[in-house]
């Protein structure tokens, strides 16, 4: 599933929203959530992810033609 900024802050407006507020203070509310929700989709879709060497493969073919595919789950790391 793709992240979305205006998904993110739209819940987020949700959640901070007092459900009595005026309609008009809750779309305020909710615009401004949803650009903080894109802020910090842009920020995080900016980390490099480190996947540690070792995972496990299996392949097929002759030794000029092989293909492959990982047999294990790996690990990442998101780096900073």
């Amino acid at each position: 599933m793709a992240m979305s900024g205006t998904g993110l802050g739209g819940r987020i407006a949700e959640i901070v929203t007092d459900s009595d507020a005026p309609d008009e203070m809750k779309a305020k509310i909710r615009e401004l959530w949803e650009k903080i929700g894109s802020e910090i989709v842009a920020e995080v879709k900016k980390a490099e992810i480190t996947v540690a060497a070792g995972i496990a493969v299996s392949t097929t073919g002759s030794a000029s033609a092989q293909t492959g595919a990982t047999t294990a789950t790996g690990s990442g790391a998101v780096v900073a």
